[in-house]
């Protein structure tokens, strides 16, 4: 092979390198945006307080590149049932007993269905206002959404959509744990122990399973067997039924008071709540008198 063919060789292959390297260049330097959620169904949870008033949250996205972007970039939102059509069916098949709901129009407003990321910066975001009272602690709600693109914007095609989740919560419990509390106390006068979990209904109830009675996840389970349980302003408690339940609340007990208590012990926390009632189930009379309990972890 000849001198001069060597030499073309070689300018044809620094050509090609830093051609490479200009493509490779400015594939670093693209701001990508993507909508901020997890990777399981590109899902965002926000823990809502039910307060009794409106609640705000927020929807954001992000921008990749090597720097922040030069420019505002702007991200159209629309409403998209897809993602959440996609959701239910992954992970219940065709039993529609099971499925996530959609946010009712009444229970949230956003605004502005844009996000905007400012020159220099790399998060944009928009409001969300949510009204979250009347929400069911048994059902799974989302605000499904999709990020519309344009020649002037490239989305990550995997971070194109969000299943914005509303979780309720309270002072007592939250829909995103499981608040298990202690029970101890009797039953008929017979000695009983075990765990109750709790469900936040509003700013100052939540529900349970009355006396030692076995949770099932069914609605006309919970129908039957639950109770309400409701912090008055004086920390004392008033119980009732849940929705079927045959059940009252027994007053002037001098140890199961109907009482909530905040105990403070050697720098613990911990939610108490005293109380005594009656209820029947299959024409069967239960007295209980029992505390619940639940170490509070910030």
């Amino acid at each position: 092979m000849n001198i001069r063919l060597i030499n073309l060789l070689a300018i044809a292959m620094m050509c090609s390198s830093c051609k490479d390297g200009e493509i490779f260049e400015k594939e670093m330097y693209k701001n990508v945006v993507a909508l901020i959620s997890s990777e399981y169904h590109n899902t965002f949870q926000e823990v809502v307080p039910l307060t009794g008033s409106e609640v705000t949250g927020y929807l954001a996205a992000s921008s990749g590149g090597t720097h922040a972007t030069n420019k505002d970039l702007v991200i159209e939102l629309e409403e998209s049932k897809e993602p959440f059509d996609k959701y239910n069916w992954a992970l219940f098949d065709a039993d529609e007993s099971l499925y996530a709901k959609l946010l009712s129009k009444d229970k949230y407003e956003i605004s502005d269905y844009s996000i905007t990321i400012k020159a220099g910066e790399r998060i944009g975001r928009t409001v969300v206002k949510i009204r979250p009272e009347g929400l069911s602690p048994d059902s799974t709600y989302f605000i499904a959404l999709k990020a519309k693109g344009s020649d002037a914007l490239e989305i990550n095609e995997k971070k194109n959509t969000i299943l914005y989740q509303v979780l309720i919560a309270n002072d007592y419990a939250s829909q995103n744990k499981n608040d298990f509390y202690t029970m101890a106390g009797l039953s008929n006068n017979m000695v009983v122990a075990g765990n109750k979990r709790f469900f936040p209904l509003s700013k100052n109830t939540v529900r349970t399973i009355a006396g030692t009675e076995t949770f099932e996840n069914s609605l006309k389970h919970i129908e039957n067997t639950s109770i309400i349980i409701e912090v008055n302003a004086d920390n004392s408690l008033t119980i009732k039924p849940y929705k079927n339940l045959e059940m009252k609340q027994v007053n002037g007990n001098p140890r199961y008071t109907n009482h909530y208590y905040l105990e403070e012990a050697f720098g613990r926390k911990f939610h108490v709540f005293s109380l005594s009632y009656e209820y029947s189930i299959a024409k069967v009379t239960h007295y209980m008198e029992e505390e619940l309990r639940l170490e509070i972890i910030n």
